[in-house]
């Protein structure tokens, strides 16, 4: 078998045809209990894309890891050419915690492409980019909403890239948001890398919303049909609605504190002066009306029942392309 049909990952050999499930060996916990992220791998007989699918970044998002889990469980990720690469969970620390930040009080996602030498989360961020990475075609990234914020099913990518406007498209998310790539974050690195990245947002943390993991699944079985990639045992569906593209947006901040209630939903379309929302307080003192500033859609809701001043507690489009 020659080099270029074995996979050198992470110090395994995985062959044309071959499944394998190795270990990323982040650190040790101060227990010196090892800590080990298993990623999964599925290789086709025949050659082809290689895609790696990834979540939990942030350890409190959830749902991006539930979506990873069906794409395994139901053989999503066992291609009919190329291969396949997931690791549903990469902030293990987080996740076992329930917290979105590494143990060292860190955001993974804001330390790419990190240090052999640095912090815990710098050094879990340079394996992942020189020893995962470097093998893939195209990144599939799962994140949710964070702070009782819901997020609308969308795909972000930046402005300006041809090959990720064609694959959002084909990915079928209600929402496309163009929005920059964040200096030191996974997509960032990605991309100076050459690397083209479809991010993934939905729902909230500590959350699970089966129309949202719906929407992660079905859009990845798209992306490997496109790819030529997906078994033949499984469906393709269209998307249910044409795809909105929010150019430019805004977030509508709480001018009190208060009790918070939304009274409109993510992906609602609406005019500028419309009733969002209400804040109250808990002695019936007073009702503040929360309204749109513009016509726009409404893409994240804060599901929090208890706000301060200058929360956010809407993100509103403020200029679309349909």
């Amino acid at each position: 078998m020659s080099e270029r049909e074995v996979l050198h990952i992470l110090g395994e050999k995985v062959g044309l045809g071959k499944s394998a499930r190795v270990s990323f060996n982040v650190a040790k916990l101060h227990t010196q209990n090892s800590i080990d992220v298993p990623v999964i791998i599925e290789r086709s007989k025949k050659p082809g894309p290689t895609v790696l699918i990834t979540a939990g970044i942030h350890g409190d998002e959830v749902n991006g890891v539930e979506i990873v889990r069906q794409i395994i469980a139901k053989g999503i990720n066992k291609p009919k050419k190329g291969t396949v690469i997931c690791i549903p969970v990469i902030n293990v620390f987080g996740f076992i915690h329930m917290d979105r930040e590494f143990p060292d009080g860190r955001d993974l996602n804001r330390v790419f492409p990190g240090s052999k030498t640095g912090s815990l989360a710098g050094r879990v961020a340079h394996k992942l980019m020189t020893e995962i990475v470097p093998h893939a075609d195209l990144v599939l990234d799962f994140h949710t909403g964070g702070s009782d914020r819901f997020n609308a099913a969308q795909i972000r990518i930046a402005k300006n890239q041809i090959i990720l406007n064609e694959l959002a498209e084909v990915f079928g998310a209600p929402l496309i948001y163009y929005s920059k790539n964040l200096n030191k974050s996974f997509r960032n690195s990605c991309y100076k890398q050459g690397l083209p990245m479809l991010l993934f947002e939905g729902g909230k943390s500590f959350h699970i919303d089966k129309t949202i993991t719906n929407t992660g699944v079905n859009g990845t079985k798209r992306i490997l049909h496109h790819l030529g990639m997906l078994g033949s045992k499984f469906k393709v569906s269209r998307p249910k609605k044409s795809c909105i593209r929010i150019l430019d947006s805004k977030w509508v901040r709480a001018n009190h504190s208060g009790m918070f209630k939304a009274t409109v939903s993510v992906n609602t379309q609406v005019k500028k002066g419309k009733v969002l929302g209400h804040i109250t307080d808990p002695y019936g003192s007073f009702n503040h009306f929360v309204k749109a500033p513009n016509d726009g859609y409404i893409f994240n809701v804060n599901e929090s029942p208890i706000i301060y001043q200058g929360d956010a507690i809407f993100h509103i489009s403020t200029k679309v392309e349909s």
